[in-house]
């Protein structure tokens, strides 16, 4: 089987996507307001990726080692249901989760970026790198994204996950009509 029947026949089975925020959701940079606020960017495209994913039995979750509000705003706004923060140890969280959702792990892809999320990458059924992760991490992936995390990296996924589970036309007929 060559390498992209292999892909798309792992992102076929795909139920439940999870994505780390920083470097994957966002560019990765860390911005702070002059009162200290944290400050983060999400792309548009990422964001409306993540909602057709949902409208095709593509479950999204978010993992991630840091704690803002800024995310449970992002997440709430996407209608994202499954959001772990503060989470040092990422493999607790996805233990829990696809226990709760009654899940294989092949069934299952992370999305991530630095050495911080090879722990479940190692234990899902699709392990997915942005174009700018640490080398070790794009060494582990299955799949690296062609664009760099916060810049559009989430909906080639989202896109990728449409056409290999054969919806992505079926996605787009309402902007074409």
């Amino acid at each position: 089987m060559n390498a992209k029947k292999s892909l798309h026949s792992k992102a076929s089975q795909i139920r439940l996507i999870i994505f780390d925020v920083d470097g994957v959701l966002t560019d990765g940079g860390l911005y702070f307001s002059d009162e200290g606020h944290e400050l983060k960017r999400f792309n548009s495209l990422d964001g409306h990726g993540i909602k057709m994913i949902q409208e095709f039995a593509i479950e999204p979750a978010v993992i991630s080692a840091r704690s803002t509000k800024t995310v449970e705003y992002r997440m709430a706004n996407l209608g994202v249901k499954h959001f772990y923060q503060g989470q040092e140890n990422k493999l607790i969280a996805y233990k829990e989760l696809i226990s709760k959702l009654n899940l294989k792990p092949q069934q299952v892809a992370y999305m991530g970026d630095d050495v911080l999320d090879l722990p479940v990458m190692l234990n899902v059924g699709l392990p997915i790198a942005v174009a700018n992760a640490h080398d070790l991490v794009k060494k582990n992936s299955a799949f690296v994204t062609k664009k760099a995390g916060g810049d559009g990296a989430v909906r080639e996924v989202c896109d990728m996950l449409l056409k290999s589970q054969n919806n992505y036309d079926k996605a787009m007929e309402r902007y074409l009509s």
